[in-house]
């Protein structure tokens, strides 16, 4: 059976009565929420970070062995070649084995040069690997705190919000689809979250703009759904969203 207009709009504000107190209730929790996922997400980038820092270390660690390793590799080719220059029969001989041994105090030298430079970059990356452990154990404490606060506070209105929730699915199936539809955008594009208002010293409650007498009247006939010229919310007249409550 095909509902009246003024089913239609007691269903809708009905609705937004349901909703406006499941708001309030949100509104209690504030920007808890948001902060307590921005401080995960900060606590999950700090221990990515960490990680990557660690792995770079660990990297940085293993070639400074291998050059340690290269370094002790030249020096027992310069004894070799050192005691090779005992044996030497003729000039050409010696000035090789001299070339030799002067070539791997050179790659000694380069060794060493860039062993310097690599744990300067070890030193630098401790820091911001100490930096980034002490900040994570800050962001996480911060994050107990913010959880508590926000389970607390969850807790006192769970069970409330349960209640509002479950009215408010059984609402909607009392609407037809394409009204729903409407009603949720429109609630979707209202910061305060306000599909459905009332008059309010001749003006809508949702914007605050004029009405027309004309318009007011059609509105109080309940004869067909009127939105505000202005915002696009559904108006009901004063008397009927009170007759609603009350209801």
């Amino acid at each position: 059976m095909e509902k009246t207009v003024e089913q239609k709009l007691q269903a809708l504000w009905n609705l937004q009565t349901i909703h406006t107190q499941i708001d309030k209730i949100y509104q209690v929790r504030g920007e808890l929420p948001i902060e307590v996922a921005d401080l995960e997400d900060e606590v999950a980038g700090l221990e990515t970070r960490i990680e990557k820092i660690k792995s770079e270390l660990d990297d940085l660690e293993d070639t400074i062995v291998n050059r340690k390793n290269q370094i002790k590799d030249a020096h027992n080719a310069i004894k070799k070649y050192e005691v090779q220059l005992n044996d030497v029969k003729n000039n050409r001989e010696y000035d090789a084995i001299t070339k030799e041994i002067e070539i791997q105090g050179l790659e000694i030298q380069v060794q060493e040069k860039k062993i310097r430079e690599i744990e300067y970059e070890v030193s630098t990356k401790t820091t911001k690997y100490e930096k980034a452990q002490q900040d994570l154990v800050e962001r996480k404490k911060d994050l107990v705190i913010k959880q508590e606060e926000l389970a607390n506070i969850t807790g006192e209105t769970e069970k409330e919000e349960k209640s509002l929730l479950d009215k408010a699915e059984k609402a909607e199936k009392k609407i037809d689809e394409r009204l729903i539809i409407a009603y949720h955008r429109l609630r979707k594009n209202a910061k305060n979250g306000l599909a459905v208002v009332t008059i309010d010293r001749d003006s809508c409650s949702g914007c605050y703009n004029q009405i027309p007498p004309q318009r007011q009247l059609d509105i109080r006939q309940r004869k067909k759904i009127i939105v505000c010229e202005h915002c696009g919310r559904v108006l009901v007249d004063e008397e009927y969203a009170q007759e609603s409550v009350n209801k």
